[in-house]
């Protein structure tokens, strides 16, 4: 059994397997263009079953640990970054079709993408909304009757018509997971997700040259028919099913930055030790020796935080109130860290790690990213300081036997949420506190 501070000695042997397989698929994941989806590479990372750690792979189609899935990725994130990315983009594109997905969306894609043979992507940003889910623009129009048994006059079908942009694997994914406006109410109430094939008629997508030498692309969707078999979840529950999936995977961005600045840590290590200077070695000199303690503390600090949120949620089965500040602190300190570690990586070996090639010239285009997406590092401060009030407000309530004490359970959101489906506690709790900024 392991604690949040510590892993078991099986765990610690799984996590330097893992350095071991991404030393060896290092190779395979060097021979991919810049800027396109590797499916080699993700072909070989559902043979070795790792993709199956990320993407539930058959009935029951069990929720992934989150544990789990935070020491896979800080473990390649460590020898191989290109298979980290491409196994948890695998993920996050398929987490709202293990979540809210009917019986029949999961098995026709589930196994595919655990397997490697499908590609999915996760399509929320737009030109003019990123973190905040309230100014999503593609609209989803009613298309064709209503449904006579729908007391809501819930429409048959959409058509989906906007941009999307930023969107990780597009455009060579096979399916995209999408958040469009239905309106059933204002702001993120009135968000719905869809399950789009890529060959649906009308969805175009261009690529984009990025930092990063990932697949990221805009997808423009022109009128593209949509139907009530590719809703994912209720009509106006997308935001829930986004916030359902981004708190599992926000600890793990976390752990994907930790397992680059460990790498950026332990080659400065090396470098200050074999490094002659002013009659010594450079981790003679005290500026530096204090910058690696520094480095190292640091880190540990951060991966201690995104262990402490993964455990948190798979103690909780994924349900809690406290989740997505959990979630916000271990991604924010982690993406932070992990950018002044790299950096301070550089400025230790100096010019050599600024050419081309080198491990610190990569890590140093790989760590900007993380800050960014899945929630930027300053809409996870927002997102902290007003759950740290929501949760005081609430400890008041109880405190005094006020509404907050009524029908409100351990998870501070009522009884409503347990009329939810599994894990909509959280969501609920975010999103009726007015919490639309992902």
């Amino acid at each position: 059994m392991n604690t949040t501070f510590a892993l078991t000695p099986q765990q610690r042997a799984w996590c330097a397997r893992l350095r071991t397989l991404g030393e060896q698929l290092a190779p395979l994941a060097a021979r991919c263009a810049d800027g396109r989806v590797d499916r080699p590479l993700l072909r070989e990372l559902g043979t070795l079953g790792l993709l199956a750690r990320a993407v539930p792979a058959a009935p029951p189609w069990r929720r992934v640990s989150a544990l789990d899935l935070c020491l896979l990725r800080e473990s390649l994130a460590y020898s191989c970054p290109q298979a980290e990315t491409a196994l948890a983009l695998q993920g996050l594109g398929a987490g709202p079709v293990a979540d809210a997905g009917t019986a029949e969306q999961r098995a026709r894609w589930l196994p595919a993408v655990a397997a490697g043979r499908a590609v999915a992507a996760f399509a929320l940003s737009e030109p003019g909304a990123g973190s905040d889910a309230a100014a999503l623009a593609l609209h989803a129009e009613p298309d064709g009757g209503t449904r006579a048994d729908d007391p809501a006059g819930s429409p048959e079908g959409w058509r989906l018509t906007g941009t999307k942009t930023w969107i990780s694997n597009a455009p060579w994914a096979d399916f995209y997971t999408v958040f469009a406006r239905t309106g059933e109410a204002p702001g993120a109430r009135g968000v719905t997700a869809f399950l789009v094939p890529a060959d649906r008629p009308g969805l175009h997508g261009e690529p984009l040259d990025m930092l990063a030498p990932h697949a990221l692309g805009t997808l423009t969707f022109d009128a593209v028919p949509v139907t009530r078999a590719d809703l994912l979840g209720a009509p106006g529950s997308g935001f829930r099913v986004a916030m359902r999936t981004l708190n599992l995977f926000r600890p793990s961005v976390g752990a994907f930055a930790i397992g680059m600045a460990q790498a950026a840590l332990d080659a400065s290590l090396e470098h200050a030790d074999g490094r002659a200077a002013f009659g010594g070695t450079l981790r003679d000199l005290q500026s530096v020796s204090h910058r690696l303690a520094e480095m190292a503390t640091r880190t540990e600090a951060a991966r201690l935080l995104v262990y402490a949120a993964a455990c948190a949620y798979d103690a909780g089965d994924g349900e809690g109130a406290d989740l997505a500040r959990r979630s916000a602190m271990a991604k924010l300190l982690a993406t932070e860290t992990a950018q002044d570690v790299v950096d301070a990586a550089v400025q230790i070996h100096g010019a050599a790690a600024l050419q081309r090639g080198h491990l610190l010239e990569h890590l140093y285009r790989e760590v900007r990213a993380p800050r960014i997406y899945e929630g930027a590092s300053e809409v996870q401060r927002s997102l902290i300081a007003k759950e740290l009030y929501r949760e005081r407000s609430e400890g008041r309530d109880v405190a005094t036997g006020g509404a907050g004490a009524g029908e409100g359970s351990a998870s501070g959101v009522g009884k409503a949420a347990r009329d939810d489906p599994p894990g909509a506690a959280t969501g609920r709790a975010a999103d009726e506190a007015g919490e639309d900024r992902l």
